[in-house]
């Protein structure tokens, strides 16, 4: 089988991936050519939308190494039942030329060779290609609603392990924030030796705080890929659950997964709802919470190698126990981009857009205090701006710099309502000096 055949299908189905019969078609052609483990992938997207496929099953089942579904039994192939002189199944067939004679008897009394004791394969077990190749097929049967989920020892089914492709260098600005995660966590993972001699653990957390939309979750995933570590994040709605004890399961669930893939980043999204203030949640809630700060700790398991890195917009909510020295000791606030970065983040949307005569320097001059999110939402606006133009005139123009500085008008910073929230916070609650860059930066800012 050509493999430059087999590849113009493979592109012909990544461009139609809705074509079924286009997709069975390639399917057949990998197993026919050896490449079975490819086929499984095909088959597997066939069955997940059409179940009821008999090709697809039995190509699957050939993929597998094993007989196809409803297909002849062996014996049958080889010209009846054992009864009826046929080959038994698993026996070994010798075919003999036409006008050969029939082989010799071996002599009485020596060894024949011994029948085989397996038992005929009778169909495929599902049961067992379901179990080992789970991430790749789909179960054949969905459970019903509110029947519960068989209680494994590993978490994968639950929480995906990633292998994040972006690292620092990706992230533009922040060098602060990089700096502190360099010293914490990054430069003893890179040197054993003085990790040992100086007896710096790997365990350790970190909470990103700042306004919203400025790159906490980007942040979490450059570490991961800094590292060449597994990343799992973590939101709210993967945890909670109606049924008592449930939530504190997924929670202990989590971080399994994360001890069984140390080194790994461990991200917790929105951190103040799943470690609110006990002292305003229910009892129901406090539960979580407790569950949570037992996990930090490792009390039942060992943390080294798993780096904890939260994010919130609201850190003045969370339980102060989840910020004492050995959990989330470590507190770094992520600012708005400054110029150089707006820059960068700018050309980053900008990609793949048709643009002519646009000056970065000058849009990311007026877009201060825009947040990373602002400044996506900036350049959808300009294009808006050029699209609508080569619709009323019908011919198509490129995205200009009065575009740009158009959209930069009506887009306002959506960090002003946070740093007015923050403001009260830094100037009347900061006895304890966590928010002293905080009230560095307002009175910057001079925001009073």
């Amino acid at each position: 089988m050509s493999d430059a055949l087999i590849n113009s299908l493979a592109a012909a189905v990544e461009a139609r991936p809705d074509d079924l019969t286009l997709r069975l078609h390639l399917a057949e052609m990998l197993v026919t050519a050896g490449r079975g483990a490819e086929a499984i992938g095909h088959a597997a997207q066939i069955l997940a939308r059409e179940p009821g496929d008999s090709a697809a099953q039995q190509l699957m089942a050939r993929a597998l190494g094993g007989p196809a579904p409803g297909g002849p039994a062996v014996g049958d192939a080889a010209g009846g039942s054992p009864a009826e002189g046929g080959t038994a199944p698993g026996a070994a067939q010798v075919v003999q030329p036409q006008g050969s004679e029939k082989p010799e008897e071996p002599p009485a009394g020596s060894e024949s060779p011994a029948p085989p004791t397996e038992k005929p394969a009778k169909g495929v077990d599902w049961a067992a290609l379901e179990e080992q190749f789970g991430d790749v097929v789909p179960p054949r049967f969905a459970r019903a609603d509110g029947e519960p989920d068989p209680v494994s020892g590993h978490a994968d089914r639950t929480f995906d392990v990633e292998r994040s492709t972006v690292t620092l260098a990706d992230v533009g600005g922040m060098d602060e924030v990089k700096k502190r995660l360099e010293v914490s966590f990054l430069g003893p993972l890179r040197n054993p030796k003085l990790r040992s001699l100086f007896g710096k653990s790997l365990r350790g957390g970190l909470l990103l705080y700042g306004p919203p939309g400025c790159g906490k979750t980007f942040l979490a995933r450059a570490v991961a890929g800094e590292m060449g570590a597994s990343f799992i994040s973590l939101s709210i709605t993967d945890v909670l659950n109606m049924w008592i004890g449930s939530s504190e399961r997924n929670l202990h669930d989590l971080f399994e997964s994360a001890r069984g893939h140390a080194p790994c980043v461990l991200f917790l999204d929105e951190i103040d709802a799943l470690g609110h203030k006990r002292s305003q949640l229910q009892s129901s809630m406090r539960t979580v919470v407790n569950q949570l700060l037992t996990e930090l700790d490792g009390v039942d398991g060992g943390n080294d190698g798993v780096f904890v890195l939260a994010a919130t917009n609201a850190p003045w909510d969370v339980d102060p126990a989840l910020r004492r020295p050995g959990r989330l000791d470590r507190t770094v606030l992520v600012l708005p981009p400054d110029a150089k970065a707006r820059a960068a983040i700018l050309e980053y949307h900008l990609r793949g857009r048709p643009v002519a005569g646009i000056d970065l320097t000058a849009v990311a001059a007026a877009t201060e205090h825009h947040s990373g999110a602002d400044l996506a939402h900036l350049c959808e606006t300009a294009a808006e701006y050029a699209m609508r133009d080569s619709i009323a005139t019908g011919e198509v123009r490129m995205i200009n710099q009065a575009d740009m500085l158009a959209a930069a008008r009506e887009v306002r910073p959506s960090t002003d309502a946070w740093f007015a929230t923050a403001r009260n916070v830094a100037m009347f609650a900061n006895e304890s000096g966590a928010y002293d860059d905080l009230a560095a930066y307002l009175k910057k800012r001079r925001i009073r």
